[in-house]
């Protein structure tokens, strides 16, 4: 019996947060750390905020915007750790941990946009 690895799908989460931290957190983070603040933009009201934010399709995204980049700096940590500073026989420990501390952050937002009010 041959013993399948989950390697595959950690570099699928890996690519697919680095595609998404490289695409919309940059545009996040100029349109509410730079264009609403410096008054370049309008930003919209709380009330138009909360509903765009209630929304199933917004609820969405923000949980791929938030899940996805964890699990790119799991696996970019983990190989650092591991084929940076040559720590090999601390895989399963290193891996438990990134990847554990990705899947908390990722049940964390799940359940925060969950019970948004």
């Amino acid at each position: 019996m041959i013993k399948r690895s989950n390697e595959p799908f950690l570099w699928f989460l890996f690519s697919a947060g680095g595609v998404v931290a490289a695409f919309l957190m940059p545009v996040l983070l100029f349109l509410h750390g730079l264009a609403f603040p410096l008054g370049w933009l309008k930003p919209s009201g709380y009330e138009k905020t909360l509903a765009l934010v209630k929304h199933p399709m917004t609820r969405l995204l923000l949980f791929v915007v938030c899940s996805l980049p964890l699990f790119h700096w799991a696996h970019r940590f983990r190989f650092t750790l591991y084929d940076g500073l040559q720590i090999k026989h601390l895989n399963e420990v290193i891996s438990f941990f990134c990847y554990g501390g990705a899947i908390a952050g990722t049940a964390l937002a799940g359940y925060l946009l969950w019970n948004i009010a």
